[in-house]
């Protein structure tokens, strides 16, 4: 089992409240905060500075995203979002650093667990590649390349996420260079080796 984690949950109902309150604790975590709206998040991990943050997106007064972007001001924390349908609107508001997961309602414990896990993964790596950059836009930016080799990897060599991503930090290391110089040589790499389409033929007047 993964570390145990203080978690924070936001949501407006009281049934996925409680739910929250049962399961999280199964899976060997701490719920140290439970909000019912979105201001009220924000000033619960205020107080409590939890490891991770679940939220509901639409709750009354501030949504999840925009709580979440707050409680991000303050320290870099983890978000998982859960929704009851799969928005393409939300997926590319959700595209920030600290959103790293998304389930989508019934939420059921076998999803739950594994998704945790691989959210505090991606932070961690996050937090490292912030290291590397000179300030966080660069640092979003390398994600954004990295999220991209990884998934070259894992098509081409059939390689789960974090394998994917140990790949990486071993080319990085044997060649002495940044995780993100890495994964651009592999995507330039992988364009190269693409088929390139055949001329168009010229219309005009003869």
């Amino acid at each position: 089992m993964s570390r145990s984690l203080r978690i924070a949950v936001a949501d407006d109902e009281p049934d996925m409240q409680e739910y929250y309150r049962t399961i999280l604790p199964q899976l060997g975590h701490v719920v140290v905060a439970v909000a019912e709206t979105g201001r009220g998040l924000v000033e619960m991990c205020r107080e409590q500075r939890p490891d991770l943050v679940i939220t509901d997106i639409k709750m009354p007064d501030m949504d999840g995203i925009d709580a979440a972007g707050r409680i991000y001001r303050d320290g870099p924390i983890p978000v998982i979002l859960v929704s009851a349908h799969i928005d393409a609107v939300y997926l590319r508001r959700a595209e920030a650093d600290h959103i790293l997961g998304y389930l989508v309602k019934p939420i059921k414990q076998a999803d739950l667990e594994p998704a945790i896990s691989l959210v505090m993964f991606r932070f961690e790596q996050f937090q490292a590649l912030r290291g590397e950059a000179a300030d966080l836009k660069q640092a979003l930016e390398n994600r954004k390349l990295i999220e991209k080799a990884k998934g070259l990897l894992m098509k081409k060599a059939s390689l789960d996420e974090p394998e994917a991503f140990r790949r990486l930090q071993k080319l990085a290391s044997d060649q002495n260079r940044k995780l993100a110089e890495i994964a651009q040589m592999l995507l330039t790499a992988e364009e190269a080796l693409q088929p390139t389409a055949p001329p168009r033929p010229r219309i005009g007047r003869h």
